[in-house]
């Protein structure tokens, strides 16, 4: 039996390095080797018991934001070859259950992804349905490639919220909301104000997109918001971090008629405060948006091979395989990290933050 090495999570806080069987795949399935697999603020949530309901998926090897090459195709796959450069959808929805049937599957009943609910990357090797993968263009680096997962997640909540032309977009969160904000940018926005306690990342945001960045600890962000509106508020503000305290500042800052999207994933006795009048009396409209599903690889994949969106400043370090579990640690600790990226093909890190 050939083996591989995995991070398995055996348990909340404690991952480990095993020697596992290589994932045998059905007619059905390809076997992706391994070359980036990004780290999520949602691994951090899975690592800590955060979410309970992936709590109950352990023992789990976690990782859903990988990329890589064909190490082996099922007998039914069409339109692959071994060597392909692929990512790959890593949403699984029953097919069958009432939200599938009406063109809902990121809300099926029986919800599964890849590295989140089923084994996933933070290993050599990962067996996908061949229908959920995509070809990876040559003008998409291999770094690049390892932002199509979180890019299709940032696309599906840009496509919910549906930004207006000249209108103005408020992003809470200066890690993956870069990217928010340069959807929103994308779309016509202005102004676009990204509001975070990281001086570091908030430079990062103001330099890659950002016409307006508000720390935090230096200005209260709602009153900061209504100033750079002329006191109207913002038209749509999304909300990256997942804290009960950022929400209701994001009903606080959006403008009567507004929308806050919601993006961050809270923990599941995390609840904030909300006045229901403001639906009400001001109008102001919420939606979510959990995940990238389908044609969101597609457009993620097209917007990166024309460079409309360029995550690579984020890359901060890229890591062996061995070091997940402290790059997980130094992520929280470290204020210069924004995205680290695990490889199983490299020996030592990589570090490329300034």
């Amino acid at each position: 039996m050939k083996t591989m090495r995995a991070q398995v999570l055996t348990e909340p806080y404690h991952f480990e390095l095993k020697e596992v069987p290589i994932p045998e795949i059905s007619d059905d399935e390809v076997l992706i080797k391994i070359k980036y697999c990004g780290i999520c603020g949602s691994d951090w949530g899975s690592y800590t018991g955060k979410y309970a309901e992936e709590v109950a998926c352990i023992p789990l090897t976690t990782g859903h934001e990988f990329f890589g090459t064909i190490e082996k195709l099922g007998a039914n796959s069409l339109g692959l070859k071994i060597g392909d450069r692929v990512a790959a959808d890593i949403c699984k929805p029953c097919g069958i259950c009432y939200h599938c049937r009406i063109g809902e599957p990121l809300l099926c009943s029986d919800f599964k992804q890849i590295g989140i609910h089923l084994d996933g990357g933070f290993a050599e090797y990962v067996k996908v349905p061949w229908k959920n993968v995509y070809l990876v263009p040559d003008e998409v680096s291999d770094e690049k490639a390892a932002f199509i997962e979180p890019l299709t997640a940032c696309l599906n909540a840009s496509k919910k919220m549906d930004c207006k032309i000249a209108r103005s977009v408020v992003v809470i969160g200066a890690g993956l909301g870069i990217i928010h904000a340069a959807l929103a940018k994308a779309r016509g926005a202005v102004p676009v104000i990204v509001i975070d306690a990281n001086p570091d990342r908030l430079a990062m945001a103001k330099e890659m997109v950002a016409d307006y960045t508000i720390n935090i600890k230096e200005v209260d962000p709602v009153e900061e918001v209504m100033r750079l509106t002329d006191g109207v508020g913002a038209d749509y503000v999304l909300e990256a971090v997942g804290n009960s305290k950022t929400y209701e500042q994001a009903f606080k800052m959006v403008r009567k008629g507004g929308k806050v999207e919601a993006f961050g994933i809270c923990a599941d006795d995390d609840f904030a405060t909300i006045a229901p009048v403001q639906f009400v009396l001001e109008e102001k409209k919420v939606s979510g948006s959990c995940a990238g599903i389908g044609y969101d690889w597609a457009d993620a994949i097209q917007l990166l091979k024309y460079n409309r969106v360029d995550p690579t400043p984020l890359i901060s370090m890229i890591v062996p395989l061995e070091e997940l579990e402290q790059a997980l640690n130094e992520i929280r600790e470290n204020p210069k990290l924004i995205k680290v990226l695990v490889s199983p093909e490299v020996k030592e890190r990589v570090v490329l933050y300034r």
